[in-house]
Parts: structure tokens; sequence; C-alpha cells
């Protein structure tokens, strides 16, 4: 069961279309799609809303305390809603899948990315739940910091927002519990 639905990326407009925000992109649609409006919460450095999801009670957040920082926020509103790690699905942008692939998968290490290792350490285990959207790599290890925070061409973007749009299908059977069924759904395309 899925309470807590974080979306990473850097706060302010000079960031907004960059691949490191796919993570916004995702909590942006599922605003639009729930209905749920998101309000700065200064105690959780965030954006935060609530609203109901086929029944279930869900937080979406979009962290403002920059990517290195996310768990911060994070960190602060499970512990005052005493929400569990498990119950938790963090969005992010992935280095290893192309632009268009996007997996679900529960806990495992950070792989580098600054965000989830700011989380585990705030939470104090990976075991939540990742949704990963593919980026694509930029083919040689030191341009990855301006490959993140750069806009993917129009056709990179094209295949990013489908696939967040396809996720739609599953998220809500995460929410309810039904792990595999989730899995199943959003790792299989067209």
């Amino acid at each position: 069961m899925i309470q807590l639905i974080v979306g990473l990326g850097n706060p302010g407009p000079e960031y907004e279309e960059t691949r490191h925000n796919a993570g916004f992109w995702w909590i942006d649609e599922a605003c639009d799609a729930w209905n749920i409006r998101l309000q700065p919460e200064k105690g959780f450095f965030a954006h935060v809303g609530r609203g109901t999801v086929q029944g279930h009670q869900i937080w979406l957040m979009k962290p403002q305390t920059f990517m290195n920082r996310s768990g911060q926020a994070v960190g602060a509103l499970c512990r005052f809603y005493k929400i569990p790690a498990d119950h938790v699905l963090v969005v992010h942008d992935e280095l290893d899948l192309s632009p268009g692939q996007i997996k679900l998968k529960h806990g495992g290490g950070h792989a580098g990315h600054n965000g989830l290792r700011d989380i585990h350490a705030q939470l104090g285990t990976p075991d939540y739940w990742r949704l990963r959207i593919g980026i694509g790599h930029p083919g040689v290890k030191s341009e990855v910091v301006h490959w993140v925070l750069r806009k993917p061409p129009l056709d990179d973007r094209i295949a990013v927002d489908q696939a967040i749009s396809h996720s739609f299908k599953g998220i809500p059977n995460l929410i309810a519990g039904e792990n595999d069924k989730a899995t199943k759904i959003i790792h299989t395309r067209d």
C-alpha cells in the first residue's frame, strides 16, 4: 500500500524542463489526473497535497529542497504522519533506462542518484518503492551532470510523457497494495 508519492526534481523555473525534473513532471500529471492541489508546506520543505485514489488516501509531494536534500522533505512528512518507508513511492529520473522506458521496483541501491541517497539517509532504509523514468545516458560519466540539468530533445520528452501516462494504468493497483499486478501493468507496454 502506498500513502506518499514523492516526485523528485529541483525547484525554480530554470530547472522546470530539465531531465532531472521527470519526477516533478509525474506529480504534475498525477495532480491533474486525481484532482489534487499542491500547497507550500514549510514544515515539510515541500509542496504537498492530499487526495483520494480509488478509496485510498494519499499524499503527493514535490520537495523544494533541491535534489540533493530531497530526503529532508520526505523524512519530515513520514515522521509526522508515521508513514513507513515501504508505503512510500519515489518517482525519479533514471539514467540507465532509455527515454520512454519506465520501471517499478522496491528497494535497492541509489546508483549514485543524490536524491535517492538523501532519502536513504533520512528514512534509514532503502526499502521504499521507486518508479524509475528513463531519461537515457549521455554515454560519458563526466557529462552526466550537464545531461540531467538540460532540457531533452522533443522526441525524448514525448517518449517520457508517454511513459508517465502509461504508468497511471498501474499506480492505483500499487496504492491499493496489489504490487505484483501494478508491476506487470507498468512493465507491459503495447
